[in-house]
């Protein structure tokens, strides 16, 4: 039986965890995630758990932050002041908002800490930081078309 290999396009199902258990997200009642391995796409610690799955076989994957999301940054929390912010601006702790960096990219943020002058704000993913579990079901190895 043919196994999953680097640069293989597989679909697979997935349920994406902490360590203490909290479902963080899951294709169960959708359609399978379909990637294409070694381009640099998906989670590093995924595409490396994969390896050697065949059709139809299961497994529980273990990443540590450094293969998911990466650490959590420090730089990468700031300070938005609120007289930089649109006057109905008031946003609650955990909220995400879409930003713009200096060179014009689109960054999430993460909404951490409210004071006097302004907002904290997180630009880390919401899992950096993180050791993650990926329960993965191997449904194809998808054949090229040619």
């Amino acid at each position: 039986m043919p196994q999953v290999q680097e640069g293989d396009t597989i679909r697979i199902h997935y349920v994406g965890k902490l360590e203490d258990g909290t479902v963080f997200d899951s294709s169960e009642g959708g359609a399978s995630l379909e990637i294409k391995l070694g381009k640099g796409e998906f989670i590093k610690g995924l595409e490396e758990g994969v390896i050697g799955m065949e059709p139809g076989e299961s497994k529980s994957i273990f990443m540590t932050a450094d293969k998911a999301y990466g650490p959590h940054v420090k730089e990468k929390i700031f300070e938005f002041h609120k007289d930089r912010a649109p006057q109905d601006f008031n946003p609650e702790i955990g909220q995400q908002y879409q930003m713009y960096r200096a060179d014009g990219m689109p960054i999430v943020v993460t909404v951490v800490e409210k004071t006097e002058t302004g907002y904290v704000m997180d630009c880390n993913h919401p899992l950096a930081g993180k050791n993650l579990i990926f329960e993965v079901t191997l449904d194809e190895i998808v054949k090229d078309e040619a």
